[in-house]
C-alpha cells in the first residue's frame, strides 16, 4: 500500500533551489496536450504486454507489472483501454505466481527472486487483488528470504530495472505493507525496523537507486529530514533539458525521467506547479515520438532468445515498454481522476 503522501514535505521542496538544472522559464503544458500523448500511447502499450504474454508464459517487470501500474491509473482518470487485455496480464501474473506456490510457501521463490515477487504483487495491488492463499505465499517467501540481511538484493544484474537493492528493498516493503497477513504482523515490523538504519544509511550509486530509496524511506520509520533528503537528492540531478539520466555519464531518458516524477509526485504530492516537475513533463511530452512510444536504448544483456511483442524499437523494445508505461503514469498523475457514478 502506498503510505500516505508528506504534505509537510511539498513547502520545502517547493523552495529548493537548483543550480544549473533547469532555465527559470516556466514550461508550457496544457491538460489536452497530456491527454493526447496518452491516448497515443495506450494501443502500444497493450500490444507490447499482449505479445510478450503470447510467446512467454512467465511474468515480466515491463511486459505486464508497469504496464498494469499505467493502464489502471489512465483507466481511473477515465480513458478508455482493452478492459480484457487488462484482465489477461492481471491473470497471466496470477498464474505465473500460482506455478511458483509451493516454492513460495518453502521461502525459495522464482526465478527473479525478490524484484519479481515484489513487482508482481505492486501490478496486483494496481488491478485491485484482495490479499488471499496465494499473496499469502508470496510474502512468506519475502518474509523468510534473506531474513538475516539488513536488506533484500538479488545477484542478478538487468538495469535499470532489475538489480538494484533499493528496488528490491522497496517492493518487498510494499508488498509486505500490502499483502502481509494478520499472522505475519509481528515479522513484518521486525523485518522493517531491521531494514532502516540500512536505507538511512546506505548511499544511492544511480537514479534508480534513488527513486527506489525515497519510495523504501516512505515504509520505514524515518523523520521528515531523511525524506526531504532523498527527494531533494533527485531533484538535484535534474538535467538542464528537464530529464534526468539513468547513470551520471548517460544522457537524459525517458525511463530515468519518468521513474522520478512519478516518484515524486507519489511521495512528496509535488505536481507540475514545482518547476522541476514541469520541465520534467515538458520533457517526456516532447520525447514522445510520432507513433506514441518513447524510445529508450537497453543496457542490459540479452540472454533469452529474441521475440517480437508488437511494441516497436526491436531489441530496445523491452525497457522502451517499461519506459513508455512509466511515462503514461507520470502524465495520468498530472490528471484528476474521473468521478465515479
Amino acid at each position: 500500500m502506498q503510505p500516505p503522501i508528506r504534505l509537510a514535505l511539498i513547502a520545502m521542496l517547493g523552495i529548493i533551489i537548483m543550480t544549473g538544472a533547469t532555465s527559470a522559464a516556466e514550461p508550457e503544458t496544457s491538460a489536452e496536450e497530456i491527454r493526447a500523448a496518452i491516448r497515443q500511447a495506450i494501443p502500444l502499450i497493450e500490444a507490447g504486454s499482449a505479445g510478450s504474454a503470447e510467446h512467454r508464459t512467465c511474468f515480466t517487470c515491463h511486459s505486464q507489472a508497469i504496464p498494469i501500474l499505467a493502464l489502471a491509473a489512465a483507466k481511473r482518470r477515465g480513458f478508455t483501454i482493452d478492459d480484457e487485455n487488462f484482465n489477461r496480464q492481471v491473470q497471466h501474473t496470477v498464474k505465473h505466481l500460482e506455478r511458483g506456490r509451493k516454492a513460495y510457501q518453502e521461502g525459495k521463490g522464482q526465478g527473479g527472486r525478490v524484484v519479481t515477487a515484489g513487482y508482481a504483487l505492486w501490478a496486483l495491488e494496481s488491478a485491485g487483488q484482495q490479499p488471499n492463499d496465494l499473496t499469502a505465499a508470496v510474502t512468506n517467501y519475502l518474509l523468510t528470504h534473506q531474513r538475516k540481511a539488513n536488506h533484500w538484493s538479488q545477484a542478478s544484474q538487468r538495469p535499470p530495472t532489475s538489480g538494484s537493492r533499493f528496488t528490491n528493498t522497496y517492493v518487498a516493503l510494499r508488498a509486505l505493507a500490502t499483502f502481509g497477513t494478520e499472522q505475519q504482523q509481528a515479522d513484518i515490523e521486525a523485518r522493517t525496523e531491521q531494514v532502516q538504519p540500512w536505507l538511512l544509511q546506505t548511499k544511492p550509486s544511480d537514479t534508480e537507486d534513488r527513486v527506489f530509496r525515497l519510495r523504501a524511506l516512505m515504509h520505514v520509520d524515518v523523520e521528515d529530514a531523511a525524506i526531504e533528503d532523498a527527494a531533494a537528492q533527485l531533484l538535484a540531478t535534474q538535467r538542464a533539458d528537464g530529464g534526468w539520466a539513468q547513470l551520471d555519464d548517460m544522457p537524459s531518458d525517458v525511463y530515468a525521467t519518468s521513474t522520478v516524477l512519478v516518484a515524486l509526485m507519489q511521495t512528496t504530492g509535488l505536481s507540475d506547479d514545482h518547476t522541476a516537475i514541469g520541465h520534467g513533463i515538458r520533457y517526456l511530452l516532447d520525447t514522445q515520438l510520432a507513433d506514441g512510444s518513447w524510445h529508450v536504448v537497453t543496457r542490459a544483456k540479452g540472454f533469452q532468445t529474441y521475440f517480437e511483442t508488437g511494441f516497436p524499437h526491436g531489441k530496445d523494445q523491452f525497457i522502451s515498454t517499461a519506459a513508455s508505461a512509466w511515462s503514461v503514469l507520470a502524465l495520468s498523475l498530472q490528471l484528476p481522476e474521473a468521478k465515479s457514478n
